[in-house]
């Protein structure tokens, strides 16, 4: 058995760190979040383009100072169009530096922490693609899912919920859709923006300063794949320790039956004559006394007329046990072989059979003897059967 519970140890040792890896690399995967600055080397590939109300007449001017660091820029938006407006855009691109549209869908939120040269209310938004409205020339028909965000002098912490943002009314007028179809998707975006309101002051400039600008987002597939991949891998590890369990028992078993058969002498057993007549008169009673419950040391030394301190010292010397001991051997090792080899027998009998009283008595030594009751050394051992893998 100690061969097998080192090679469980070995494998259970080997799905842990398995099973750690798995979940570090899920749990990356589950939990997203993209650094938009500096912008990435790939996939999300940006390009900062001011947009102002310069189409309807207006002067209102954007300035950028840093995209590497940081986003630096300032607004300034002037009272002379009839919608004053100025922005800075993140327009996303290809390799080539061709506009190209981004699968925003997994992530559900912007972190960043923003800092205004003066109180300011701002607007975030994201321009996506609308079937059967969008021209990809011009970013008016793009559906613009907006919120809004405060910030000041001092550095603070927004977070934006990309799930819910409102599609402004007059894009749903524009086009003569209802009200109440402000549902956007997310996986096809060609900008993002940040810029002015009504509430920002006019004809002022306004420095905005945005660091650790990040998308975060939950992608719960993974954590289902990593749930499948602990099931099986822990119900195989399970199936396979109670089957090689089984296997390793029943063979330890047969193994130490087949070791005490030949090292005790039982009345299913010859007994080899003996040189010693003491010996051989001590073997042979207990070989065939075994069986009677009221056999005790006091009874074989009336019996056979030898002292007690000779029986023991035989018994240690030639076999290494006590009279007790000895004699439970004896006793077990034939309710193994019944139990065995008489299926019909119950354990009862079998136990009243060998010389025991008690039932219970007789479990609890079989237990400490073979590391089983014998209901469940009944129920695995079969000794025609070969060994399996």
């Amino acid at each position: 058995m100690l061969d097998f519970y080192k090679k469980a140890l070995l494998i259970f040792t080997g799905l842990l760190l398995v099973s750690g890896l798995l979940a570090y690399i899920c749990f990356d995967r589950t939990f997203l979040h993209l650094s938009l600055v500096p912008v990435p080397e790939k996939d999300y590939v940006w390009i900062a383009v001011p947009e102002t109300d310069d189409y309807q007449g207006g002067t209102s001017t954007v300035v950028l100072h840093d995209q590497q660091y940081s986003l630096d820029f300032e607004l300034k938006t002037t009272d002379v169009a009839e919608y004053p407006f100025a922005a800075l855009g993140l327009v996303f691109s290809d390799d080539n530096g061709e506009a190209a549209l981004v699968d925003l869908s997994r992530y559900t939120s912007l972190s960043f922490n923003a800092k205004c040269s003066m109180a300011n209310v701002l607007t975030f938004a994201a321009s996506t693609v609308e079937k059967g409205i969008t021209q990809t020339d011009d970013f008016l028909t793009y559906r613009s899912p907006t919120t809004f965000f405060s910030c000041d002098e001092n550095w603070m912490p927004v977070e934006l919920d990309l799930t819910r943002m409102e599609t402004p009314q007059w894009w749903l007028d524009r086009f003569q859709l209802k009200l109440s179809m402000k549902d956007y998707r997310l996986d096809q975006v060609a900008k993002l923006v940040f810029g002015s309101t009504h509430q920002s002051p006019l004809n002022e400039s306004v420095r905005i300063q945005i660091h650790q600008l990040q998308l975060l987002g939950r992608d719960w597939r993974f954590m289902y794949l990593l749930a499948g991949l602990m099931v099986v891998m822990w119900g195989g590890f399970g199936v396979w320790f109670f089957r090689a369990h089984t296997r390793a028992l029943v063979n330890d078993l047969r193994s130490k039956i087949q070791k005490d058969r030949p090292l005790v002498a039982y009345q299913a057993l010859s007994v080899e004559p003996q040189h010693d007549r003491d010996k051989d008169a001590i073997l042979r009673f207990m070989a065939t006394e075994y069986a009677n419950p009221d056999l005790n040391l006091d009874t074989m030394i009336q019996r056979i007329g030898v002292s007690r301190t000779k029986i023991n010292d035989i018994l240690k010397e030639e076999l290494g046990f006590t009279f007790t001991g000895y004699l439970n051997k004896l006793r077990l090792t034939e309710a193994a072989r019944l139990l065995a080899d008489k299926p019909e027998a119950s354990i009862a009998e079998i136990a009243y059979s060998v010389g025991y009283k008690n039932v219970s008595y007789f479990n609890k030594l079989f237990k400490e003897d073979y590391g089983c009751t014998p209901k469940v050394f009944r129920s695995i051992y079969d000794p025609d059967s070969g060994d399996s893998d």
